[in-house]
């Protein structure tokens, strides 16, 4: 599932291509016909991101309308016409312009947004976040704090790659509870997430080892998958870390594949489980 920082690319992709123009509106596969019989020919003013929900705004005053997107696990966006148009949800183009979106978990037509604005969290790639809110929430649970950042009522946009990686980062164990966070060590999270996915936006794709830890100064091979970037833990089980050599480890935390080392975080109580699917 694409993580938070993919959207707001998203966002700032329609925001270059359509924003200001009139636009065609379609649903070749049919599930959005009628919600796109009603945006055809109308100004897309807008498009932002919030967490991992895309929002696209037509129109102005009284007669607004937005559609929110959620790609979910197997939905995609694609700037290019590509073959198989029955199975394209939306399609929004304007002259050589064209955007489909396939097989995404949400795509529906809103008239407000408030309502699904009050079940996240805060962004920390929107300028309006108030960490504090999440903090909150945190020091509220015994649950660990690799669920809570993965819980998007707590944080909003944040994946698995970027929780296993910033906990990492912050020598933090994954079983650590909520309750036991301090401000202070929050704060340092918080800031972090900030920076990185910033970077993920501007980069198109997840970095986090600090500059003593590249390939080009540990001289090691660069990673190679097919998520990209240079990460301390993630998919990386089995390898060793490149801080203190010990064996990265994985279990199964909040249904999803957990990474971590336990020479920098230490071990888990229980015993590591077979990856999620």
């Amino acid at each position: 599932m694409p993580e938070g920082h993919t959207i707001h690319r998203l966002a700032a992709e329609f925001r270059a291509r359509f924003a200001g123009r009139g636009v065609r509106v379609s649903s070749p596969q049919g599930k959005f016909g009628a919600a796109a019989a009603l945006l055809d020919r109308s100004v897309l003013t807008d498009a932002d991101a919030y967490g991992k929900h895309l929002f696209l705004h037509f129109g102005s005053g009284p007669g607004t309308r937005m559609v929110r997107v959620h790609l979910g696990l197997f939905g995609r966006l694609d700037f290019a016409r590509t073959p198989n148009d029955d199975t394209v949800r939306l399609r929004i183009n304007h002259r050589a312009r064209i955007a489909d979106l396939r097989g995404p978990t949400a795509c529906e037509l809103l008239e407000e947004r408030a309502s699904i604005l009050s079940r996240l969290g805060p962004d920390p790639l929107r300028a309006d976040a108030d960490p504090d809110r999440a903090f909150q929430r945190i020091r509220r649970s015994r649950q660990p704090i690799a669920a809570l950042l993965m819980d998007q009522k707590v944080i909003a946009g944040v994946g698995n790659v970027y929780r296993a990686e910033v906990l990492f980062r912050h020598r933090m164990s994954p079983e650590k509870s909520g309750q036991s966070v301090t401000r202070a060590e929050w704060e340092l999270i918080w800031a972090d997430l900030v920076g990185l996915m910033a970077d993920g936006v501007r980069a198109n794709r997840i970095d986090t080892v600090r500059p003593e830890h590249t390939p080009e100064a540990m001289g090691r091979p660069p990673r190679v998958d097919d998520h990209g970037g240079e990460v301390y833990v993630y998919r990386r089980a089995g390898l060793p870390c490149h801080v203190c050599g010990t064996e990265i480890r994985t279990t199964v935390l909040a249904a999803r594949n957990l990474f971590w080392c336990p020479g920098c975080q230490g071990g888990l109580s229980s015993p590591p489980a077979s990856p999620a699917r």
